[in-house]
């Protein structure tokens, strides 16, 4: 008996070895990464998951800002982490345009990490400055736009951003040529464009309400599926007779590829509790961001089909951010 006992034991040693992980997990802090400046969305979503998650975990969960290279630099780092669920990526669909939009990057913006969970949707709206531009719809901007070609202009975060790949998606499918101005973040595209020295641009909508409130800027359509309740007066791209889909842009957490499964599935049903807190549903709201909940392999399907969708608007567009 204790031979046959001996046998076994190897084999019932390597299974509990293979387990530990998730059985243990966690018993030490988790780092969530957020490959942009604070005070962002989705620096938000991070810091209300760290704030709510240790009491169900049992452990801190900190927020680390890694800025950079739009969010290159801190998404490259959770990528090159050890897979064992204490360094975890808080992003936005800039990550997968990013695979697109640099071809020597020295990580795979998809294929390299493990989807946990979705966290909710942010949504753009397109905005102008009435003062200056006199289009009150779409369709006239459009109508604009191809009396003028090339001289009507739109602003951007950077090359690459949602918000440029939005109006280049918009372009293509509305055949217009629009002159794209880039900047080194919101906030300079923002003070331009509530100066009148641009024309349009997409703008999430924590950032374009306040402006939209004061009069200064007027939203032309919502990037979304769905009127926003805050604008119930505006449009959505499709009513506006825009038949590009929408642009809204989703928030996930992300771990490193070979992150072991029990502690994915977990991660997940534990950030599924924080979204179902009604506190948090109205902090995102203040954000423009509402609260969505998704199985791994859903958001890994979202995340595979949104890879797909902005790597045609990069190819047609010829757009490069290198």
């Amino acid at each position: 008996m204790m031979k046959k006992w001996m046998r076994w034991l190897p084999v019932v040693a390597a299974a509990m070895t293979a387990a530990a992980p998730a059985w243990a997990w966690p018993d030490r802090p988790i780092t969530l990464v957020v490959p942009y400046t604070p005070g962002t969305g989705i620096d938000i979503v991070a810091r209300q998951l760290s704030a709510r998650l240790p009491k169900t975990l049992g452990q801190p969960v900190v927020v680390d800002n890694v800025a950079g290279a739009s969010g290159n630099i801190g998404s490259e780092r959770v990528a090159r982490a050890a897979p064992d669920g204490y360094t975890l990526l808080v992003q936005v669909n800039t990550l997968v345009m990013n695979k697109s939009l640099y071809k020597s990057l020295p990580y795979d913006p998809v294929n390299d990490f493990a989807p946990v969970a979705l966290t909710s949707w942010g949504t753009l709206l397109l905005v102008t400055n009435p003062q200056v531009q006199k289009a009150h719809t779409v369709a006239e901007f459009v109508a604009q736009a191809k009396a003028r070609p090339g001289q009507l202009t739109y602003g951007t975060p950077g090359v690459g951003t949602p918000h440029h790949l939005s109006m280049a998606l918009l372009t293509q499918t509305s055949g217009i040529d629009l002159l794209h101005v880039p900047y080194k973040g919101t906030a300079g595209a923002v003070t331009d464009l509530l100066g009148g020295r641009l024309d349009a641009m997409f703008l999430p909508v924590h950032v374009a309400l306040p402006h939209i409130k004061a009069g200064k800027l007027q939203a032309l359509a919502a990037g979304s599926d769905k009127r926003m309740p805050q604008l119930p007066q505006t449009p959505t791209l499709a009513e506006a007779g825009i038949r590009m889909g929408n642009v809204d842009m989703w928030y996930g957490v992300l771990a490193p590829k070979g992150t072991p499964q029990p502690v994915i599935e977990r991660l997940n049903r534990e950030i599924a509790d924080v979204l179902r807190q009604p506190e948090v549903a109205t902090i995102f709201e203040a954000q423009g961001m509402v609260p969505a909940q998704a199985t791994p392999a859903e958001f890994g399907k979202l995340i595979a089909k949104d890879a797909a969708r902005w790597a045609d608007v990069v190819r047609t567009g010829n757009i490069t951010a290198e």
